[in-house]
């Protein structure tokens, strides 16, 4: 196996919510040397310093300061994926079992979470009463739990049509135990005062294929694009300002304080261009965004379902999203822009069209660019069974996105009036 992919699906398992991918992500750039900031204090940049800082534990942005201000280069992903969210009074008693009562979170493929090994995983908040202060702790319960199917016997038309609904269908089973409390307990046996608690996926990554060659995990949407651009960021040198924004609340539409609809990039952004004694709005017209999330390939039981001239495979390389009602971000200049890198660093691509007759989801560059406009492609990972439980990649495709994030990293861009782009 490669020792890449490898790393990815350790990443991918551990990050059970986007606080621990979070968490994550800064642990692999303290690791190659970089500094971590706070929004609430002064901050003091040092020439080619490597510096990032996290928003509300669940969003994060990176940087690296080249020798010349020039303009930023960005790769924006996010963090969190389809789940359930457990409620604040969870438990219930029914027919021997207890169960949580949860309610979704995104827009997830919820039958194939029946039958599978779930988990307790986010972050509790005590409180210090000597200090008056409060702690968040990260937290990932060691149990599995499950939400049963009902049995063909109950619902003989399951195999024809099946319509589940989340208050009823969707609730986990965690005890047998009539007294069942769901109890975390704090560091120093703090108070607890709330919780963030979600029940998601418990299924580590595997290779699967006669070759090994698919990638099969949870949270591959968008966990695959944020590790990449990690990846590629801890191996930049190059000029102006190489960033990465890893948000949160992706799928429930980003307007969070921690979402792309929030300020968090925007403030980033002026407080850097501060340390190069410049104006924000100088540098942005010399600015270039990769919004990076994942596509969905030819699914091979049904091809119908993609556009008829425009194929999408797995282990096709980058997928470049258009979309004309700018769903997606990309245009004529952007796309050729990013073909161009592509293309010299020797790293395959494709293009995904919806189908025209079929609703197309969004990302959050359109979000981001509401904030910080500046040019912007969209791209992605090719995969099936996108908001599913567990999902399916090319193991492959994953060195082909760091490599192109890298490249794009080391790319020299500048926009010169709005109509002419050059390329160097």
């Amino acid at each position: 196996m490669n020792s890449t992919v490898f790393d990815l699906m350790k990443s991918l398992n551990r990050s059970k919510t986007a606080y621990h991918a979070a968490a994550c992500a800064a642990e692999q750039l303290e690791a190659k040397g970089f500094v971590r900031l706070e929004e609430c204090d002064p901050w003091h940049l040092a020439p080619q310093g490597k510096y990032y800082v996290m928003r509300d534990g669940s969003a994060l942005i990176a940087f690296c300061l080249g020798k010349n201000p020039g303009g930023f280069r960005v790769v924006a992903s996010h963090l969190d994926s389809p789940c359930l969210k457990v409620k604040g009074d969870a438990v219930a008693y029914v027919g021997g079992c207890a169960k949580l009562n949860v309610e979704r979170y995104g827009g997830g493929l919820y039958y194939s979470w029946l039958d599978t090994p779930l988990c307790l995983a986010g972050r509790i908040v005590s409180y210090d009463s000597e200090s008056g202060s409060l702690h968040a702790t990260l937290i990932e319960d060691e149990h599995k739990v499950v939400i049963p199917s009902l049995a063909i016997h109950f619902n003989r038309e399951a195999n024809k049509e099946l319509s589940l609904n989340p208050q009823i269908d969707l609730q986990p089973v965690v005890s047998l135990d009539e007294n069942f409390k769901l109890y975390f307990e704090a560091e120093d046996k703090k108070e607890v005062l709330e919780r963030d608690l979600f029940l998601v996926n418990a299924a580590e990554p595997y290779l699967a294929g006669f070759d090994e060659e698919l990638l099969v995990s949870p949270r591959i949407d968008n966990l695959t694009s944020a590790f990449a651009s990690v990846a590629a960021l801890n191996e930049v040198e190059g000029e102006g300002v190489s960033m990465i924004y890893l948000a949160d609340n992706e799928e429930v539409g980003s307007q969070t304080k921690q979402g792309a609809g929030s300020d968090f990039l925007y403030v980033t952004m002026a407080r850097v261009a501060a340390a190069y004694e410049q104006g924000l709005d100088d540098m942005l017209p010399h600015s270039f965004m990769v919004s990076c999330d994942n596509a969905h390939a030819i699914h091979p039981n049904h091809p119908e379902k993609s556009d008829p001239t425009n194929p999408v495979k797995l282990g096709g390389g980058i997928v470049i999203k258009h979309h004309a009602n700018q769903n997606y971000t990309t245009d004529a200049f952007s796309s050729a822009i990013f073909k161009a890198i592509l293309k010299g660093a020797g790293v395959p691509y494709q293009d995904f069209y919806m189908r025209a007759d079929m609703p197309c989801g969004g990302t959050l560059g359109a979000i981001s660019s509401s904030q910080v406009s500046i040019r912007s492609v969209d791209i992605g990972l090719p995969q099936l069974a996108m908001h599913a439980a567990t999902e399916t990649m090319c193991a492959n495709d994953y060195l082909h996105l760091i490599h192109a994030l890298q490249a794009f990293f080391q790319a020299t861009i500048t926009a010169q009036a709005c109509d002419r782009v050059v390329l160097r």
